[in-house]
């Protein structure tokens, strides 16, 4: 399966990743480094995690990653998944 980042998903990950990197840069490293090895092992299971609560769509699943919420969708039609987006819990967008 392909796996599909959305212009929504690398923009928000690129503001977590930048608010992470004032603290710690490494810690941003380490965090980007850590979801795309989760991201690359969703096409293995891609029903493993729970049906989102942000949509009315079993296809749509919630990843949860160190307080944060990735939205992706899963296509078998098409044989994709589109990683949708991605936020703090605390702060749904």
């Amino acid at each position: 399966m392909q796996i599909i980042r959305s212009r929504k998903y690398q923009i928000n990950l690129l503001i977590i990743l930048q608010y992470i990197a004032k603290d710690k840069v490494s810690a941003s490293k380490n965090f980007q480094k850590e979801l795309d090895k989760l991201l690359k092992n969703i096409p293995n299971f891609p029903y493993k995690h729970k049906e989102s609560i942000y949509f009315n769509n079993k296809n749509i699943r919630d990843l949860i990653y160190k307080k944060h919420t990735i939205n992706y969708e899963v296509n078998l039609e098409e044989n994709t998944i589109e990683i949708l987006n991605i936020f703090n819990q605390n702060k749904p967008q």
